[in-house]
């Protein structure tokens, strides 16, 4: 009979997902959380005394350059600097993220003399950043320097300081960067912010930036976009018999008919709703004719208005249909909240 193997040592009990750890302290771990909120609000805080003259200047040199902002970091200060990147270019700055250590390696071709590179480092002392300094200085490029380390040789070079600098960090070893990386996240959303309110950028340039996203749908789209036309719109004359009516609503399916007259001016509309109330009241419904059912002059929107604005016609008056009508009044399409919820307006 062959020996038999060793038996595997057991394994170390863990415990299990959702369970307690006997030697977990929830105490200290809630009041390190609390010590870090106060560490980095103090430390945001800090930058108002100590921002100053030299903003303003950061903020005017973006404003003039004719290429785009050049943002560069390493490590922590690196994913900081992508993120600034990322709003300045979001709202109206021309931004890009250089990685520093690909740049001496033939990124730097990406900076030309007409751009303005905002290089962001804690100590100041990255050899990734400090390698590449001497030819910034030979393009011409302005530099803006985010520091917590006035005395450094990015500081040194630097055209613009912006101190980041913080008392301490809110890791326990006060190793981590943490207030540090928040204080620098802080000084680019402020630059994003001054920047943008100097341009003039509005909600629209936002939108026109996020076209994918909620509030591009809201601002960039137009009723054109989405609204029912031609065949589609359910519409009667006046004079119309009931059952005529009733055949063009179920139709259409909008849950509505708009009553026009002979040049497709609006009159009314009738509703399901309206049809309930008439069969709640004991309505004759065989002997009337449209113009004696419909809501005179309703609710109606132009059709060079944005969809959000027919969403907020619709809330604002508790309907779930709206006719769309051009300039004359005349009728040209119809939407109901279903098409709009289609289009992710709503």
């Amino acid at each position: 009979m062959p020996a038999s193997l060793p038996s595997a040592p057991a394994a170390a009990a863990q415990p299990a997902p959702g369970s307690s750890d006997p030697d977990f302290d929830s105490a200290r771990a809630l009041r390190l959380a609390q010590e870090t909120f106060d560490i980095e609000a103090a430390a945001v805080q800090g930058l108002k005394a100590r921002t100053g003259e030299s903003f303003g200047r950061a903020v005017q040199a973006m404003l003039a350059v004719r290429g785009r902002v050049v943002v560069m970091g390493m490590g922590k200060s690196g994913h900081i600097g992508r993120k600034v990147a990322a709003t300045l270019a979001s709202t109206g700055t021309p931004a890009l993220f250089v990685h520093p250590a690909e740049a001496s390696h033939g990124d730097l071709g990406m900076i030309k003399a007409v751009d303005l590179v905002l290089a962001i480092s804690n100590g100041g002392e990255s050899d990734e950043i400090t390698a590449i300094l001497p030819v910034l200085k030979r393009l011409g490029v302005p530099l803006v320097a985010i520091t917590g380390n006035l005395h450094s040789t990015l500081a040194r070079h630097a055209d613009i300081v912006l101190d980041s600098g913080v008392e301490k960090e809110a890791c326990p070893l006060n190793l981590a960067p943490t207030a540090s990386t928040t204080t620098q996240l802080a000084l680019g959303d402020a630059l994003a912010v001054a920047l943008l309110d100097a341009r003039g950028f509005r909600a629209e340039d936002f939108a026109r930036s996020h076209p994918g996203g909620a509030l591009g749908r809201k601002l960039l789209t137009h009723l054109s976009d989405v609204m029912r036309t031609g065949d589609a719109v359910p519409r009667v004359p006046a004079d119309t018999p009931f059952p005529q009516l009733m055949r063009e609503m179920s139709a259409k399916g909008l849950g509505a008919s708009a009553i026009v007259d002979a040049d497709g001016r609006v009159l009314g509309i009738f509703t399901d709703g309206d049809l309930r109330r008439l069969i709640e009241k004991g309505v004759d419904l065989r002997q009337v004719r449209a113009s004696e059912v419909m809501h005179a002059s309703p609710h109606t929107i132009r059709d060079d208005a944005l969809a959000a604005e027919a969403a907020e016609l619709m809330e604002r008056y508790r309907i779930t249909s709206v006719l769309v009508v051009d300039a004359q009044g005349r009728l040209c399409g119809a939407i109901n909240s279903n098409d709009l919820m289609r289009a992710k307006v709503i």
